[in-house]
């Protein structure tokens, strides 16, 4: 993983299941211990990107509901309200390592419109230039797609087309397993965690899955078909078991760990 170790502009992307418990409340603990590690790298002289999920989940969990609603309006101020709480974490436990964040709330329209997406550019650079953290969520209060279902990307495409907007070197998902597996290892005792995936073939999309938990929009399928897109554009990625943050460290320093798919 050499190509990995050597990167310096670094996507980060990290999921609703790895940022919340079961209850749908925050982890605050794994919030500060990814604070701490992503500050770390910060602090060692790379640039680092946020793409975080999870303001659904936990303005829902902060709004006391039972559920997730079910209307778009509800679900979109669930995710106003999470958003705060969110970002307000972030710039606690990043503070307390002596890092500042930015907050970016994105829609798709902001890519494909030429103007906006020059200006997205120029401020993402002028944050690092800074020294600044972006943090990245799609925008659901006022934009549709993510929450409704109605594109399969949500945060994990997007952090692809955050990382290929700003020519990043490596693109990394913390999610809840530990790579992609030949079989779901839940259900099958013979299914191998996958070192290298030289490219993302229609094969290795059939590992994809389904989607995820029933706190995030995500899964497995959506993570390949963000590596296929991070990948064709030169970009490494690598998917790691986000319950352990740490694990960046073993990536950064060259070590084989998790499912690393070759920039292509």
């Amino acid at each position: 993983m050499n190509a990995v170790k050597d990167a310096q502009r670094i996507v980060v992307k990290v999921g609703t299941s790895s940022l919340t418990h079961s209850t749908g409340k925050v982890n605050i603990r794994m919030v500060a211990r990814l604070s701490a590690v992503l500050s770390d790298l910060r602090n060692a002289g790379r640039e680092v990107v946020l793409v975080s999920s999870g303001a659904l989940s936990v303005g829902v969990g902060k709004l006391g509901l039972p559920a997730r609603p079910r209307d778009t309006p509800a679900r979109q101020a669930a995710a106003a309200v999470g958003q705060c709480e969110l970002m307000f974490l972030y710039d606690k436990y990043f503070g307390e390592c002596g890092n500042k964040v930015g907050q970016l709330l994105l829609t798709l329209d902001d890519f494909s419109h030429a103007q906006r997406r020059e200006n997205l550019l120029n401020t993402f650079t002028q944050l690092l230039e800074l020294g600044a953290v972006p943090v990245v969520n799609e925008n659901d209060s006022v934009s549709t797609e993510e929450i409704e279902g109605l594109h399969l990307g949500d945060n994990d495409n997007l952090s692809a087309m955050v990382a290929r907007l700003i020519g990043a070197d490596a693109l990394v998902f913390l999610t809840d397993t530990d790579g992609l597996y030949t079989a779901n290892p839940a259900e099958d005792e013979n299914a191998q965690l996958l070192a290298v995936v030289p490219r993302v073939t229609d094969e290795i999309l059939a590992l994809g899955g389904a989607s995820g938990s029933n706190r995030g929009t995500g899964g497995m399928l959506t993570k390949l078909r963000a590596a296929k897109l991070a990948t064709e554009a030169g970009i490494d990625v690598v998917i790691l078991n986000g319950g352990a943050p740490e694990n960046l460290y073993q990536l950064m320093d060259g070590r084989q760990i998790g499912t690393w798919f070759r920039a292509g």
